[in-house]
């Protein structure tokens, strides 16, 4: 397993926007998947943006497409999750996953390496 630090997160008011990072160790990062997910209190854990190995791909949810954008830069072994427009329904505990596996139309299988998670509070 990789080791994860996550940063970024925050309060935040209505219609701003965040960037998330997660920062990996180990030496395989640029050769899998990569994905975010989020937990809302009372909610079940949403896949919400996923990414290729190379960067070239990418899928996200419906509740986030044309607001949120996830990327990577292998050569830092970082990915991140640019979001804008922000919503008081996303309000939630955001989580990192690397090392997963990338198949047709963004369908994602998680690998074994997890972000600590972070708050993203979108409120005024």
């Amino acid at each position: 397993q990789a080791q994860i630090v996550q940063s970024g997160g925050g309060l935040v008011q209505p219609g701003g926007s965040l960037t998330l990072s997660c920062a990996a160790s180990g030496s395989t990062f640029s050769r899998k998947a990569a994905g975010w997910y989020r937990l809302a209190p009372g909610s079940q854990r949403e896949l919400i943006a996923t990414i290729n190995s190379s960067g070239g791909d990418s899928n996200y949810a419906d509740s986030v497409k044309g607001r949120f954008t996830i990327s990577r830069d292998n050569a830092q072994n970082t990915i991140y999750l640019g979001m804008n427009n922000l919503k008081p329904e996303d309000t939630a505990v955001y989580y990192c996953n690397v090392g997963g596996t990338y198949v047709t139309r963004g369908r994602y299988y998680p690998g074994p390496s997890w972000g600590q998670g972070t708050q993203v509070t979108v409120s005024s």
